[in-house]
């Protein structure tokens, strides 16, 4: 009986300790990988200035890298201005429903605004919030020790109200590892293996729930902002978001 045992242990194991890769972005060598990724750059102007929240650095390629591994966010303020990165996947990197995982370090301090997030894929037909958007996470450096977990949608009319705001102790030190869960009925949020927060809408439509179709990633480090706050605490300048990984396997 014990040998039959131990086989299957054997048998089984292989098959269910990896699910199916979707997509994996390990940010080795020495620059990013166009083929995976784009770079936002400017202030927004004149459609969007402030990327629609006010915020006050201006994008530019100069401030993303890839070093030792990481992709590497930079925001400083240079001749008066502050400046910082951001990219995504659009047209390039999109899917529906995974389990999307993300190992990184956050940038801290008042002021500094580093977010893990998707839109969807019909954003240029159908606009915001209409395309839905997924906030895997977001960290707001006037609120220190907190990491929130948001969506949003049409029938909030883009308000951030199915969010969570999550006390983590230690979540400004080291890596840390966000997740998402997103399915075909719910999304589930989480840090470090523990479960923050599940959304399951009381009906299913685009207006409710625009979850059933294609997203894309975008990783940013933003100064200010309505979110960010106004003050900027400079003292704490240059910061750094780092992204060990962004791996998505199927659910």
């Amino acid at each position: 009986m014990n040998y039959k045992i131990v086989l299957l242990l054997i048998i089984v194991l292989p098959f269910t300790s990896c699910a199916p890769k979707i997509f994996q972005d390990n940010f080795d060598g020495d620059s990013l990988n166009m083929d995976y990724w784009n770079y936002e750059e400017g202030d927004g102007c004149p459609d969007m200035c402030g990327w629609g929240n006010n915020e006050l650095q201006l994008y530019h390629r100069d401030y993303v890298k890839v070093e030792d591994g990481n992709l590497v966010i930079t925001a400083l303020k240079k001749d008066g201005q502050y400046f910082s990165g951001k990219i995504n996947t659009k047209d390039k990197i999109e899917f529906q429903y995974g389990s999307i995982e993300v190992r990184a370090k956050l940038a801290t301090g008042k002021g500094f605004w580093p977010a893990l997030w998707m839109l969807g894929a019909d954003i240029s037909e159908v606009g915001w919030p209409a395309s839905g958007e997924i906030d895997i996470m977001e960290y707001v450096g006037k609120e220190p020790g907190i990491v929130f977990t948001s969506l949003h949608t049409p029938a909030s009319h883009g308000k951030t109200i199915n969010t969570k705001k999550s006390k983590i102790e230690g979540i400004q030190d080291g890596f840390h590892i966000f997740k998402a869960d997103w399915g075909k009925d719910n999304i589930k949020f989480y840090v470090d293996g523990i479960l923050l927060y599940t959304f399951t809408p009381k009906e299913y439509n685009d207006k409710v729930y625009p979850f059933r179709k294609p997203f894309y990633f975008i990783v940013n480090l933003a100064v200010g902002g309505n979110l960010g706050g106004a003050e900027v605490d400079e003292s704490v300048l240059p910061q750094k978001l780092l992204v060990d990984y962004i791996k998505v396997t199927k659910l």
